[in-house]
């Protein structure tokens, strides 16, 4: 039996993470003279997400535990930057006060780099979807791998919660992360990218059908 299909565990969309466990999981795997720095991203993106809720009724907290979840129990990645980046991905989109300098200063160049290259402007999205999203989804292609493997984990429990009615057209979703981004990992030798763009096909199989 799987971790999706377990009935003692609740629902996927309900699944998050606790800072007990993602201590555990740093000490197994990951770099523990980093703990300190992993547990203030994960308070920082709690504290910012804290009011969200997603169209599922979910808070959006947990959508960004599991996207971490997946690029640590799944993708097998627990470097200290991408983990950081991974709970920051969307604190700049979602926080008035949080910016790219604040980000440089708690947790480095590099993860302020990835987050800021991550983070869309909203406004224009609202505006304009399809251009924004292809605009974004070419600046992936140009910028570190790492910042695509986390845009993809993110996808990829997007994908896994379309069942909860969580978009308001997940074909179209499904279609253009297959379109715009799955092929970029694929073009990649990074083994995660290729991995994470393989769990995207499957899951986008049982979506389309």
């Amino acid at each position: 039996m799987d971790m999706f299909s377990d009935p003692m565990m609740p629902a996927y969309n309900r699944r998050s993470l606790t800072s007990d466990e993602l201590r555990s999981r740093i000490l197994e795997h990951g770099d523990a003279i980093a703990m300190n720095r992993i547990i203030d991203a994960y308070e920082m993106a709690r504290s910012v997400h804290a009011d969200q809720v997603r169209n599922d009724g979910t808070p959006y907290f947990d959508h960004i535990a599991r996207s971490v979840l997946i690029l640590m129990d799944e993708l097998r990645s627990y470097d200290t930057d991408l983990v950081i980046a991974c709970f920051l991905h969307d604190v700049l989109e979602d926080s008035q006060t949080v910016t790219r300098e604040v980000l440089e200063y708690n947790f480095g160049s590099y993860v302020a780099y990835i987050v800021d290259t991550l983070t869309k402007d909203l406004d224009s999205a609202k505006a304009d979807p399809d251009r924004i999203d292809l605009y974004y989804a070419e600046r992936l292609r140009k910028a570190s791998e790492d910042c695509l493997l986390i845009k993809l984990s993110a996808r990829l429990d997007n994908f896994r919660c379309l069942s909860f009615n969580l978009k308001k057209n997940p074909l179209v979703y499904v279609a253009n992360t297959l379109e715009r981004y799955v092929p970029i990992a694929e073009a990649s030798v990074n083994e995660r990218l290729q991995r994470v763009a393989s769990l995207l096909r499957h899951e986008a199989n049982t979506v389309l059908g």
